[in-house]
């Protein structure tokens, strides 16, 4: 197949590179300029996000997988808010109108989007079919999906993935934790009740795949794992993990006067579970988090 991608050097866009170029696959990837550590295989078109794409200048495509967007995790200013919602809301728009000026489309738009869909729901069991939650990062992911579903309009299936915390030593938030947890200095968050909905990097790289190649999916999925775990747990066994102990607590006043309101992300509870994608066929490789990290910790 012959994938378009977005967001190609993020974690994320990294790990389903390799992986659709080892199964032989043509990828064609949208940026802001050519990284000269991805895989030279893979064709480079510029674009900003803040305008229409060139698709036409581009060889037919047959699947495009949409993960780019400015990172949540840095202090809500209010310009980074601008960006958060910018990169995603008029990002997806811009890719979509393009798409429909195409002759031959695709026939899927795989839509990263994100458990902060659900905003903070205690221990309420969250499946594809929960309501929205009320938050910024609820309210943006209501948006950001909805201007994805826009390709339907042009006869594309479109599977929104919402993905959970992703679990790599390459990046992203276990990369940043371990340094303190191999210190002995690792801490629950608060009381550590909180649910923590997580994916191991491999498991959301084969779910986008999965959701580009399965005709049949046209229906958000939950890119978690299917045993989410409480905070407390989680902090548990990521200790046990690389053998040190983890006894504090993290006050939230501390995380809130450091990372201003995005540290509010940081202890809410999002139960998530991933129906469809497991009622349609999806199988993880990596679902319990012990095994999970033990396959990531060296």
């Amino acid at each position: 197949m012959n994938y378009l991608m977005t967001g190609a050097t993020g974690l994320i866009g990294r790990k389903l590179l390799e992986i659709l170029l080892a199964r032989g696959d043509s990828v064609q990837y949208l940026g802001r300029r050519r990284n000269a550590s991805l895989d030279a295989r893979a064709a480079f078109f510029s674009w900003t996000g803040e305008n229409l794409p060139s698709l036409n200048a581009m060889p037919r495509m047959d699947a495009v997988i949409h993960l780019a967007g400015e990172p949540v995790a840095q202090r809500w200013r209010p310009e980074v808010r601008k960006r958060i919602i910018s990169s995603r809301v008029d990002g997806t728009r811009n890719l979509v109108s393009a798409i429909g000026e195409l002759k031959h489309r695709p026939s899927v738009l795989v839509s990263a989007s994100a458990i902060g869909y659900y905003g903070d729901r205690s221990d309420e069991v969250l499946t594809e079919t929960s309501s929205p939650g009320s938050d910024f990062l609820a309210d943006l992911c209501v948006h950001w999906e909805r201007e994805a579903s826009r390709a339907r309009d042009f006869g594309l299936r479109v599977v929104p993935v919402r993905i959970a915390a992703v679990l790599s030593t390459a990046g992203g938030a276990l990369a940043k934790m371990l340094p303190a947890f191999r210190l002995g200095l690792g801490s629950k968050l608060g009381n550590g009740r909180q649910w923590v909905s997580w994916i191991h990097l491999d498991d959301v790289a084969q779910m986008l795949l999965f959701a580009a190649t399965a005709a049949s999916l046209d229906t958000p999925l939950n890119g978690s794992s299917p045993n989410p775990i409480t905070n407390a747990d989680f902090t548990r066994a990521l200790a046990a993990a690389v053998h040190r102990p983890a006894v504090l607590a993290a006050p939230r006043l501390a995380l809130r006067l450091a990372l201003g309101q995005m540290s509010d992300v940081l202890f809410q509870s999002a139960r998530v579970l991933p129906a469809a994608a497991e009622g349609a066929g999806f199988r993880f490789e990596h679902p319990v988090l012990e095994e999970a990290l033990s396959s990531l910790i060296r």
